[in-house]
């Protein structure tokens, strides 16, 4: 499956993005879909997964009450809405994918899913 993600913008803390990771084949044929970030000179950190059939989504405890994950299998996007940026949420955003539940269906587990886009960029300033 292809993953291309888009909606990465500059925005000013306090402000909202959401990201769209759009999937070349059915996401209901995945176990799992989720999204990494990276920022500059810092390991990736899993963000946000979610559970393609039952739909069930599990966050970050460091975005848990600012984003949601979503997913419209009829459409095969993945989104990530992003309310009360700050300035530690700059870095490039990927989506993951995984058609098994080797590693489970959780924020760290997508870090090992062998499915990523290019990644989309969010900058926030303070």
């Amino acid at each position: 499956v292809q993953l291309v993600e888009s909606g990465g913008d500059s925005v000013q803390a306090g402000g909202s993005l959401r990201l769209s990771c759009a999937a070349s084949d059915h996401t209901a044929k995945t176990y799992c879909m989720g999204w990494v970030r990276q920022a500059p000179g810092k390991e990736r950190e899993g963000v946000a997964a979610i559970n393609t059939g039952a739909g069930t989504p599990d966050l970050a405890d460091s975005v848990k009450d600012r984003f949601i994950i979503s997913l419209d299998n009829n459409k095969n996007i993945m989104y990530l809405q992003m309310t009360d940026l700050q300035p530690e949420d700059t870095a490039m955003y990927y989506c993951a994918a995984d058609f098994g539940a080797w590693y489970g269906c959780s924020p760290s587990s997508v870090l090992k899913f062998a499915f990523r886009g290019q990644g989309t960029q969010v900058n926030v300033s303070s």
